[in-house]
């Protein structure tokens, strides 16, 4: 997984998305159906239907950048299901723990709360 030195922000939309979509398409799901701008350096997670695929978008500072996934065995796990909320915050840790295949993000504390002066 692509890393960064600084506190990032990643929002999982709950909304399956449609994984023909690219730069464009998800950078416009990341307003519509989360709120947020696609350009702030925070992470975006779109998942599949399905859910055997998932695509990550974010902007580094230079330009737009998708990484995705699709799994040959299994599911990505999907905390989201029966919550009426529309996106999930996670901890870039959190991320790389659900790109893996982990059932526990969305269920339990994985990472400590968020440091604040």
């Amino acid at each position: 997984m692509i890393g960064s030195t600084r506190a990032l922000s990643v929002w999982a939309c709950a909304v399956p998305a449609d994984m023909r979509r690219s730069f464009d398409g998800l950078a416009a799901m990341a307003t519509s159906a989360l709120g947020r701008e696609p350009l702030s350096g925070d992470m975006f997670l779109f998942v599949s239907r399905n859910r055997h695929q998932a695509k990550v978008l974010f902007w580094d500072g230079t330009g737009l950048c998708i990484f995705a996934k699709r799994l040959e065995k299994g599911r990505f796990g999907a905390p989201w299901l029966g919550k009426p909320d529309r996106s999930w915050k996670l901890t870039v840790s959190e991320l790389q723990l659900f790109l893996e295949g982990s059932q526990l993000v969305g269920k339990a504390p994985l990472s400590p709360p968020e440091f604040s002066f």
